[in-house]
C-alpha cells in the first residue's frame, strides 16, 4: 500500500476518535449532581438499603440527624440497650450515630421504634 493513499491514517484517527468519545462519556458521568436523598422524615434518617458513601472503618451509620442533642439521645438509648455507639459530624454538618457492623441492624430497629 502506498503511503500517498492516506489509508494509513484511518487507524490512528479511529483510535483518537474513540478515546475522545470515551473521555466525553466519562467526563459527563463524573459531573452528575449528587444532592441529598429525599424521603428523610423531619431531620432524622434511618438507613435502609442505601448506605453512606463515607468510610467509617469498622463502624456503620445507624442514624443521621440535624441536631447534636437528638444524636446524644439516640446514643443514650443504644447504650441502655447495651449497644456501643459514637457520633461523627458529616461534611454536610449533620450528625451521624455510628455503631459496630454486627450491631447495626438491632440499633436501627431500636432507633426506628422509638
Amino acid at each position: 500500500m502506498a503511503t500517498s493513499d492516506g489509508w494509513y491514517l484511518i487507524g490512528p484517527l479511529i483510535a483518537v476518535g474513540l478515546v475522545g468519545f470515551l473521555g466525553a462519556v466519562f467526563w459527563r458521568m463524573g459531573l452528575q449532581p449528587t444532592g441529598p436523598v429525599d424521603g428523610y422524615a423531619d431531620g432524622l434518617a434511618i438507613f435502609g438499603e442505601r448506605g453512606e458513601q463515607e468510610d467509617y472503618g469498622l463502624l456503620s451509620p445507624a442514624a443521621v440527624t440535624d441536631e447534636p442533642e437528638v444524636a446524644d439521645e439516640i446514643r443514650r438509648l443504644l447504650s441502655s440497650a447495651g449497644i456501643r455507639a459514637t457520633s461523627a459530624i458529616r461534611r454536610d454538618g449533620r450528625v451521624c450515630v455510628l455503631v459496630f457492623a454486627e450491631e447495626v441492624e438491632e440499633a436501627r430497629r431500636l432507633v426506628g421504634s422509638s
